[in-house]
């Protein structure tokens, strides 16, 4: 593409590069010049005007940055996303459903190499969005692109943007209770859960509130439905032995893991019973603020594994913000 100042007459079918007011009239940057604006131009005596003007092989901004889109997502419904219209060199990708952000961080990066005027801006992957959200933004920064570079870099990540939608869509929810906790603590736990599940799109399908005891809360943990089991414990986890973990075996289930990189959110479990999760929650999950919990509970319910290399990649910032109600503060 070829840029810069020429004469009026010399513009004709060029791209305008700056906006210019002309007789009253706002001449937009982006606008291709005809004989008119080239007559107004010509009329108030203006002598040079900076163009754009694309070589033959040139893509200009808008097919190119459709043409990247539909690229990165061959087929919308199934990336659960939602391709907007070329605009200024952009096109938009929003969620079509509540869900975590899926990438091909290798395949963006090599896009993102080939030529610093096609790009791909991203939310971070596994972010939680809702239908509607922006989810990643393609923008041709100047008027035209050659098309090699538009071709190569529609090779590089094809299908490398999506949505992973919900596919629990329940939960059940045990509260245990110790003697003489503070009262509205289990309200403040299911109001919290119901509030997190809600922003997935679940719906939480039962509560049961039992004593802190193993056989209690193994029997209500046998009895509950759902697709994932929720424990919120009325006194702390402090051990694969503890009260909690030890209800999941005694219902039959499993415990895969205790205590995880992410703070708050140290001292989650997480096992299965009946073939399905099982999400013993920290005590921080009372609370609305984001901890650890929500990092398992989203990829859970989203239907993406989540075994011992995944919960120790959280660490790297998984040192969330402080909730002020914490018991035992970091520091102090």
């Amino acid at each position: 593409m070829r840029f810069g100042p020429v004469a009026p007459d010399e513009a004709e079918g060029a791209i305008l590069a700056h906006s210019l007011r002309v007789g009253g009239r706002m001449l937009k940057k982006g606008l291709v010049l005809g004989r008119a604006e080239i007559a107004a131009l010509t009329a108030a005596g203006i002598t040079r005007i900076t163009v754009a003007r694309p070589d033959p092989a040139d893509v200009a901004e808008d097919a190119a940055a459709a043409r990247l889109a539909r690229a990165l997502v061959p087929d919308p419904a199934a990336a659960g996303l939602r391709i907007g219209a070329a605009a200024r060199g952009r096109v938009n990708l929003h969620a079509d459903c509540a869900g975590l952000v899926g990438l091909d961080a290798e395949a963006i990066h090599a896009l993102n190499r080939i030529d610093p005027s096609v790009t791909l801006a991203t939310l971070a992957p596994l972010t939680r969005v809702t239908p509607g959200l922006l989810v990643g933004t393609v923008k041709i920064i100047p008027y035209a692109v050659p098309g090699a570079a538009l071709e190569a870099a529609c090779a590089a990540a094809p299908g490398a943007i999506r949505v992973h939608g919900v596919t629990r869509r329940t939960a059940g929810l045990i509260l245990s209770e110790v003697a003489g906790q503070k009262p509205g603590m289990s309200e403040k736990g299911r109001a919290a859960l119901e509030t997190r599940l809600r922003a997935l799109g679940m719906t939480l399908a039962a509560v049961a509130i039992v004593p802190h005891e193993t056989a209690a809360m193994a029997a209500a943990l046998s009895a509950l439905p759902g697709e994932i089991a929720l424990i919120l414990t009325g006194s702390a986890t402090s051990d694969p032995e503890d009260t909690g973990p030890a209800s999941v075996r005694a219902a039959g289930g499993t415990v895969t893991r205790f205590g995880m990189p992410v703070d708050p959110g140290n001292l989650l479990f997480l096992g299965e019973q009946g073939g399905r999760p099982v999400i013993g929650l920290p005590g921080c999950a009372r609370s609305p603020a984001l901890n650890g919990a929500d990092w398992v509970l989203e990829r859970i319910a989203c239907g993406l594994g989540i075994g011992p290399d995944e919960i120790a990649a959280m660490g790297v910032g998984g040192l969330l913000k402080e909730i002020p109600s914490r018991p035992q503060p970091r520091e102090g």
